[in-house]
């Protein structure tokens, strides 16, 4: 996996403060997308130790409440298994701190992924611009939904999202 960045106390991308990656590659490539300097999967630099330790470095201080995982696309097929594993770690580590994960997916088509029973809350969809409204609580336009992904896996039928937010 490669990533651009990782943000430290950033209060944009989920609640609270949080760390944020910002993995390499993306093939939804949205019209008017804030940041497509991420859709190389190429691109920026590779993940190693130094950044896992970054990471955790900042999930250790009590007031950091997750992590959260932008882009370019962490579902993308070059970030999806290391991904996977970084949740996973997160969550071993840190039960009580949140995962938030952004994705140009949508619900219906990744909520059987084996990867989503460690995250809490996504952000799925396709930043539309038509759609733009910056009035919306952590998402870009209108069509994306910010879905509470545990209480949608624990329905009868886990397709159906049970929204985190509805602003």
């Amino acid at each position: 996996m490669r990533y651009h960045n990782i943000t430290k106390d950033d209060m944009l991308n989920g609640d609270g403060l949080r760390v944020v990656l910002w993995v390499a590659g993306c093939t939804h490539c949205c019209k008017e997308c804030h940041n497509p300097v991420t859709w190389d999967p190429d691109g920026g630099v590779l993940f190693d130790d130094a950044a896992r330790e970054e990471i955790f470095g900042q999930l250790d201080k009590p007031y950091i409440s997750g992590i959260t995982f932008s882009g370019g696309d962490p579902l993308h097929a070059a970030n999806r298994m290391d991904v996977r594993g970084l949740m996973e770690e997160v969550k071993s580590r840190y039960p009580d701190k949140t995962v938030w994960l952004y994705t140009g997916d949508s619900w219906e088509e990744i909520f059987q992924y084996s990867m989503m029973k460690y995250v809490d809350v996504l952000v799925d969809g396709e930043f539309k611009n038509d759609l733009k409204n910056t009035k919306l609580h952590w998402r870009g336009s209108s069509n994306q939904r910010v879905i509470d992904v545990q209480a949608s896996l624990k329905q009868p039928d886990p397709s159906a999202p049970v929204l985190y937010c509805t602003d």
